[in-house]
């Protein structure tokens, strides 16, 4: 396998409430392959202070989304973009956008490889 300049995986770490504008947007710019996980996890949002049953708990641990795209065709910036637009409400906890290089990408029905897999 060789490694391909031209593949990148957008992942992103977002609201749960702002999937739906999240897809919406990576479709309008022709990015609409996703995977979607649960996910949790802390940052700069603040943590939560509880009570249940007369115990005092805090929540450290927000409930995200993590959002991957991979993409060979269209720029990765135009994914970002589209990502940061919807996603974005202002608040801390809005989350956070990575690029990261694909070396290599296989398609596992018909074995094509590099960007023609993507």
């Amino acid at each position: 396998m060789s490694e391909t300049e031209g593949i990148k995986m957008v992942m992103a770490i977002i609201r749960p409430d702002k999937l739906a504008d999240v897809k919406t947007a990576l479709a309008e710019v022709g990015a609409p392959s996703l995977t979607v996980t649960n996910v949790s996890g802390r940052g700069s949002q603040p943590a939560k202070k509880g009570q249940w049953r007369g115990e005092e708990y805090t929540v450290d641990l927000h409930q995200k989304v993590k959002v991957e795209c991979v993409v060979a065709d269209i720029p990765a910036e135009d994914v970002v973009d589209a990502i940061a637009d919807a996603a974005h409400t202002g608040e801390k906890g809005d989350g956070k956008i990575f690029v990261i290089p694909v070396e290599e990408a296989v398609q596992v029905r018909t074995g094509k490889e590099g960007e023609p897999a993507v």
